[in-house]
């Protein structure tokens, strides 16, 4: 079924947001890749700058604490045609990748983790808390002209002293997600526009399948043609929507790996989306390339992004 977004623009002149986090107070987080900071949306669209974070934050979540984690992706060059922005791979001063918590009261920015088992971190992308307080978060990996840095899946506690890598390699790991009883972990490919399943064993631990899946994960869905896919949300009844660029939208899919619905966005850079309002069926959707937070009604109740 292909349907259209239903809604409005929020916010206009954002710098490539991402990784939107809904409020109880009606206001949204987002992060500026390419301004390297989180802002709030008010209600009315307003905007406030929570923190500076320098690099390139990428994904955002609130933990149990009430502190925000962002993954911060390094950073990236940018290219900018008639108004719409992409990224164009690493930035010529990038040296790493980190996982910050901001106090949101204060604008206060701390770094808990740049590497793991002395690895570094090469793109922290999005993330997810589980119901143990500790957080599940994708590393896409670093673009250059002439090599690709594979990524992974990490788990990692708040406390900044536990950091484990739980997959690996991926090529491209974008979105990260939990079902609604917790059991299962969803990631996305950008570059396959794969959708990936893992069985949780524990905090941190997954049960990977063997040879020939490329990365341990159970093949989901993967949408034919040039597609490629960006971060995840999903839905109380476990449904997956995925931010899907190129013909851009969300592409929702079934968790037995049915494509169930496919709304359409306003532009191809449709990059991320999270869950809010009072019986949490609008959609708050990042359109990235011009800048843009929009508000749809969604036809069914999502899950909070928070512990």
């Amino acid at each position: 079924m292909n349907l259209k977004l239903q809604g409005h623009v929020m916010a206009r002149g954002l710098q490539f947001p991402e990784g939107p986090v809904a409020l109880a107070d009606g206001s949204v987080l987002v992060v500026e890749i390419a301004a390297g900071r989180l802002t709030r949306v008010s209600p009315s669209g307003e905007l406030q700058v929570v923190a500076e974070l320098g690099g390139g934050p990428n994904g955002a979540a609130l933990g149990p604490d009430g502190h925000c984690y962002v993954c911060n992706n390094g950073g990236f060059n940018w290219r900018t045609d008639n108004g719409f922005t992409r990224p164009t791979g690493a930035a010529t001063d990038y040296a790493g990748g980190s996982i910050q918590r901001v106090n949101l009261a204060t604008g206060a920015v701390e770094v808990l983790y740049t590497h793991c088992d002395g690895v570094p971190l090469h793109g922290p992308n999005d993330i997810v808390f589980d119901a143990h307080g500790g957080f599940w978060f994708s590393d896409f990996g670093k673009t250059f002209e002439d090599k690709i840095l594979r990524g992974a899946l990490y788990y990692a506690q708040t406390l900044g002293k536990f950091i484990r890598r739980a997959a690996h390699p991926v090529l491209t790991t974008n979105g990260v997600g939990l079902s609604p009883d917790g059991r299962t972990l969803y990631m996305t490919e950008t570059e396959t526009s794969r959708l990936w399943s893992y069985a949780i064993v524990g905090p941190g631990e997954l049960a990977l399948e063997p040879w020939p899946s490329p990365n341990g994960g159970r093949l989901v869905h993967g949408l034919p043609g040039f597609q490629r896919f960006d971060s995840l949300a999903v839905e109380q009844n476990g449904n997956i929507c995925v931010a899907t660029l190129v013909r851009g939208g969300i592409s929702v899919f079934s968790p037995g790996g049915d494509l169930l619905e496919f709304h359409e966005a306003p532009e191809g850079y449709c990059t991320n989306l999270c869950f809010g309002g009072a019986d949490r069926c609008t959609a708050f959707v990042t359109l990235s390339g011009y800048g843009q937070l929009f508000a749809a009604r969604w036809p069914r109740a999502g899950l909070r992004l928070c512990a």
